[in-house]
């Protein structure tokens, strides 16, 4: 938005320039067709303005939208990733059990 400002700003200076450069600036030489002028230039910039700010809008919910997703696809990456390494430790502890179990003593232990 500051920069559309900025825009309408040096737009608003270079038409008082060019009125200045082009009448003898007095304010006795301001007439009905300089007010329609002037009040048609502040309606395109309003209309130009408000079609700017609707697009900026836009582009920022989808931004917004497109950021909330990614924290909850982070989210289930972290909770997938407790998930595996509680599986690999319960799978670990179970190969341990079974390989105690499936050990055998020695025939002559007795």
């Amino acid at each position: 938005m500051k920069s559309i400002s900025l825009i309408g700003i040096v737009l608003l200076l270079l038409s008082a320039l060019l009125f200045y450069l082009t009448t003898d600036f007095s304010v006795e030489q301001i007439k009905l067709s300089h007010m329609m002028g002037i009040m048609g230039g502040v309606g395109i910039g309003l209309i130009i303005g408000g079609m700017v700010g609707y697009v900026s809008k836009g582009t920022a919910l989808k931004h917004q939208q497109k950021m909330k997703e990614l924290r909850e696809l982070q989210k289930e990456k972290v909770l997938l990733e407790k998930r595996n390494a509680e599986l690999a430790r319960e799978n670990k502890i179970s190969e341990l059990d079974t390989e105690s179990a499936t050990k055998k003593m020695p025939d002559n232990f007795y």
